[in-house]
């Protein structure tokens, strides 16, 4: 799969299937609305309208089904009819799913994606979860030839026609920026430490035509970035905050990214055990999310400031690793007593927040972040959990995870009663909850918070990925297309006004959404 190019189209193309195998995917009532004659020039000689038919009227998913039409060479596969209320019409998961086991191996082979205009996004990014990028299997390097996967979208249902050249290049656009947040997370280690992921930045700055604001090491205890600063310190790679900033032409609001980037975590001094420690390398799917969703935004044209701000560190140990009982000193100019290195995602973050605050002048601050183990417990395997100080953002998360296909559902917001959590006798607060069965991941996102302040007049939104960052051993490039649909109101593109919260219309009358605030601006 790590060879494998994805092409969007508007046509495939005609093609014997036995020279170019085909899955054809969509639910069943869209496919028996799919025309043979939009179908015959991929099926046949192998495969006659009767047998098209008979294999249509097998299909009984459940959740879903497949039948093969010709050999190996050709599939028809059926998602779910009907999904409940907190999954995503477009069935998603299940995309990634079919087109894993049942799309036929060869060089050169085609998907016909049968789907309503409004879930061609979700569906796109979640084609796009199925071919991971990064390997290291010894056969792959043998291997020379691309392969190549092309994709035709044929709509059913309201505003079926077909698909525009720029809708093609979100598409693309998107799938590159899920493919490069994946391929970032299943790189271990002794490969993706701080320098190279600062070398991934790197590299989307230039493609952008931006250069990276970096700080680092030394100069991060200098400059108070003492959480950081403290995380990263005993590493052979040294700490790192970067920013990446998108200042257009009439920008009217300032809205900053940040992302969680521990490249690894041993849980410091508070060392991980033997059977949780493997997986660690993921701890940096927040930072890989937002670096592949702004590179998306930008390029498919973001209208207001954006700054994706990658507080990077590894969690090392060794001499100069940050003791428990140690107090640092954030860059909010908060002291924090550490009884707990393996909570270290909310220092960084907490430096992070209060950077995009203090010297971006943000309007909306959005932290992502492989944050708590307690977030798969919460909100399950598939769907991150948000925890905001806005409860229009809250709904927006929602409804923008339903319609993208990167699920989200709420925690409980109430600092009044759970930060007290943190009490420290010595500092301003600890680093980690007394209570562990007292909703650990919401009081964690609510540590990162109370370094803007719980007064904060402006939108802050914590999304913790920890568990749907990855399925299996493998990554899922979780987080950018939710940041793409969830923000899409402020982009340029048609694809991505259509998947925001809102849709391309709203829901509110032009003068009622002049006299919102900037909270509400993008919702």
């Amino acid at each position: 799969m790590a060879n494998v190019q994805l092409e969007f189209q508007a046509s495939a193309g005609e093609a014997d299937p036995q020279s170019r195998p085909l899955l054809v995917l969509g639910q069943l009532h869209n496919l028996h609305r799919l025309p043979w004659a939009q179908l015959r020039g991929k099926l046949q000689p192998r495969v006659t309208e009767e047998i098209w038919q008979s294999a249509l009227s097998t299909l009984n998913p459940n959740p879903t089904d497949s039948c093969p039409l010709y050999l190996n060479y050709a599939t028809v596969a059926a998602l779910p009819s009907r999904v409940s209320r907190h999954n995503s019409p477009s069935a998603a998961q299940f995309v990634t799913r079919l087109v894993r086991n049942c799309l036929p191996g060869g060089v050169n082979r085609c998907i016909v994606m049968v789907c309503e205009r409004s879930e061609v996004f979700a569906s796109a990014c979640a084609l796009a979860r199925a071919f991971p990028l990064f390997t290291h299997r010894s056969s792959a390097s043998r291997r020379t030839e691309k392969k190549t996967v092309t994709v035709e979208f044929f709509l059913v249902g309201q505003n079926n026609g077909p698909m525009e050249v720029s809708t093609l290049k979100c598409l693309a656009s998107a799938t590159e920026g899920v493919r490069l947040a994946a391929r970032i997370v299943d790189t271990p280690c002794n490969e993706m430490n701080t320098d190279n992921f600062l070398e991934e930045i790197k590299k989307v700055g230039k493609d952008l035509g931006i250069t990276p604001t970096i700080i680092r090491d030394e100069e991060l205890k200098e400059r108070g970035f003492g959480g950081i600063y403290g995380v990263g310190k005993a590493a052979l790679h040294p700490p790192a905050l970067a920013v990446l900033s998108h200042t257009p032409d009439g920008a009217t609001q300032t809205i900053a990214w940040v992302g969680k980037g521990i490249v690894y975590d041993t849980g410091g001094l508070s060392i991980k055990g033997k059977t949780t420690m493997p997986g660690m390398k993921r701890d940096c799917g927040g930072a890989a999310a937002i670096l592949g969703a702004f590179k998306a935004s930008v390029k498919q044209g973001f209208k207001d400031n954006l700054h994706a701000v990658f507080c990077l560190a590894e969690n090392a140990v060794g001499p100069r690793a940050t003791r428990p009982d140690d107090i640092h000193v954030l860059y909010s100019g908060k002291t924090v007593e550490i009884n707990n290195t393996d909570a270290e995602g909310r220092l960084i973050l907490a430096d992070g927040v209060a950077y995009a605050c203090k010297d971006l002048g943000a309007d909306i601050i959005l932290d992502m972040a492989t944050l708590t183990g307690a977030q798969g417990i919460a909100t399950g395997k598939y769907h991150a959990a948000v925890l905001t100080n806005n409860e229009e953002w809250e709904k927006a998360c929602v409804k923008a995870g339903r319609n993208c296909g990167d699920l989200v559902h709420p925690l409980v917001y109430c600092p009044e009663l759970h930060f007290s959590e943190f009490t420290s006798a010595v500092a301003d607060m600890k680093n980690s909850v007394a209570d562990r069965d007292n909703t650990p991941s919401s009081c964690a996102g609510l540590f990162i918070a109370s370094h803007i302040g719980f007064d904060w007049p402006g939108v802050w939104v914590h999304i913790d990925i920890a568990a749907p960052v990855h399925a299996g051993e493998r990554a899922t490039g979780y987080g950018v297309a939710l940041l793409l649909s969830l923000f899409g109101g402020a982009s340029e593109d048609p694809l991505l006004n259509l998947v925001s919260p809102l849709g391309c219309n709203g829901d509110s009358p032009p003068e009622e959404m002049e006299r919102d605030s900037k909270r509400r601006r993008l919702v």
